[in-house]
C-alpha cells in the first residue's frame, strides 16, 4: 500500500522530539513507553543463533505459545522438536539472506526472511540455492511463530 505517491527520494519526514515532562495523551501526563527492537534484527539474531546452534541464546526469543510449521512436518512447539525432526533429512543447513521485511499488523510484528538454502544432504553430498521464505511473527518482542516454505523437497526429488 502506497500511502504517499511519490518515490521515496522525494519525501521528506521531519520529527520533533518532544521532552518527556511535556508528553501528554487525553489531557494527562504521561510517560512514553521505550521503543522495542527492530523485529528484523531480533529475527536476525534468532537466525543466527539457531545457524551457530546456540540454542538457549535463540530460546529466550521465544514467547509463549511458540509453534513452528516446517513443510511436512507436524506443528513443533519446541527447539528441541525441531533438531530432531530435521535430523534424517540433512547434516547441516545455512541461509543465505536477499532480503528482510517486516509490517505491523495490530499489536503483532510480522518479519519475513527470503533467500536460498545450503549444506549437506544426511550422505555428505552438499546442495545450494534452494529457495526459502520465512514468516514470523512476533508479540511484545519475542517470537511466536514461524512459518516456513521452501524447496527442499523439490530438489530431493529430482536427485531420486
Amino acid at each position: 500500500l502506497m500511502v504517499v505517491p511519490a518515490t521515496p527520494d522525494a519525501i521528506t519526514v521531519m520529527i520533533h522530539e518532544m521532552p518527556g515532562a511535556h508528553y501528554m495523551r487525553g489531557g494527562l501526563r504521561r510517560q512514553g513507553a521505550p521503543a522495542r527492537p527492530d523485529p528484523c534484527e531480533t529475527i536476525r539474531d534468532y537466525l543466527a543463533a539457531m545457524e551457530a546452534r546456540d540454542l538457549p541464546r535463540a530460546e529466550a526469543m521465544l514467547g509463549a505459545g511458540f509453534v513452528m510449521n516446517f513443510p511436512d512436518a507436524p506443528n513443533l512447539k519446541t527447539l528441541a522438536e525441531l533438531i530432531a525432526w530435521a535430523k534424517p533429512r540433512y547434516r547441516f543447513v545455512k541461509k543465505t539472506y536477499d532480503k528482510f521485511e517486516a509490517f505491523q499488523q495490530g499489536m503483532v510484528s510480522v518479519v519475513y526472511s527470503m533467500g536460498t538454502l545450503y549444506g549437506e544432504w544426511p550422505d555428505g553430498t552438499p546442495f545450494a540455492g534452494i529457495r526459502f521464505i520465512d514468516r514470523f511473527e512476533m508479540k511484545n518482542g519475542q517470537i511466536t511463530r514461524q512459518d516456513v516454505w521452501n524447496d527442499m523437497a523439490e530438489v530431493r526429488a529430482k536427485l531420486a
